[in-house]
């Protein structure tokens, strides 16, 4: 579970994490590479109906990624693009707040203020005390200013991220490119990110030292790690298809993500990193 230093976003009263701070990391690498494991990311924002005071939040499918430099790592600054229906209540806060800058100051950044998370959970921690069990887990979260794209050339280029960060390589084995209704009715979000940070949760049972010298309570309770892990199964045809075969890109994505996150949360719990 090692990690060679990378970039790190800037600690601020917005991202800093002060409760097991310990877990906290502001890598850019790893929080972005959390994101782009997570099949589905979280979007919270607020909306300006006075009706309604509660903020909003929408599971959502994007990528990180950058269209001005395609090239980079993740651990290099970066933008977070988001893949929605043309009308819908973000896309429609997103276009009006795109239009517009904050007082007087042209520098403010433009955009819908936005909040995008995403979780991976990898082990269920059980100990001697209902106190001290826990989870196994990477969190990321990125705040950022959501606006609609609008140059073609980078909306099919977002597109493509995000097709492939769902299934790899699967956007060049589909029809391609999207026809003009396609387009139309899909709208893409590019989120410039503000800040950010994570937290990961590696080990095992970490009970307190007044339980581990109780023998009766360590020879009566079982304590120890349950592995949880994101299972993807093999593929199944769909009733429409026709392809015998299960394309290669589809079959190795599946078995390289079923063995890689068994592979992750099983190696996190011996991890004493944390200890």
């Amino acid at each position: 579970m090692g990690h060679g230093r990378t970039l790190e976003y800037p600690k601020t009263a917005v991202n800093k994490v002060n409760r097991y701070n310990v877990r906290a990391t502001y890598d850019l690498e790893q929080i972005h590479g959390i994101i782009n494991d997570s099949t589905v990311v979280h979007v919270s924002f607020n909306t300006p109906d006075p009706s309604n005071p509660f903020p909003v939040t929408l599971p959502m499918v994007g990528v990180v990624a950058s269209f001005e430099h395609p090239s980079s790592s993740l651990g290099e600054p970066l933008d977070i693009y988001l893949h929605g229906y043309v009308s819908s209540r973000l896309m429609n806060l997103s276009r009006n707040a795109g239009t517009t800058t904050s007082g007087t100051d042209d520098s403010a950044p433009t955009g819908l203020p936005v909040t995008v998370s995403a979780t991976k959970v990898d082990g269920l921690i059980l100990t001697l005390t209902p106190n001290t069990h826990d989870v196994n887990y990477r969190s990321a979260t990125l705040f950022g200013y959501a606006s609609l794209v609008t140059d073609l050339a980078e909306k099919l280029w977002a597109m493509e991220q995000i097709t492939n960060s769902v299934v790899r390589d699967r956007w060049r084995f589909t029809r391609i490119p999207p026809d003009g209704a396609e387009m139309q009715s899909t709208s893409i979000l590019r989120v410039r990110v503000a800040g950010g940070s994570g937290k990961i949760r590696l080990g095992g049972p970490r009970d307190e030292q007044k339980d581990l010298v109780r023998e009766e309570l360590r020879d009566s309770i079982w304590t120890g790690v349950i592995p949880v892990y994101e299972h993807f199964g093999e593929p199944v045809p769909g009733k429409g298809n026709r392809v015998k075969d299960v394309p290669s890109h589809v079959a190795e994505f599946a078995k390289e993500r079923r063995e890689g996150n068994e592979r992750y949360a099983t190696e996190a719990i011996v991890d004493t990193s944390q200890d």
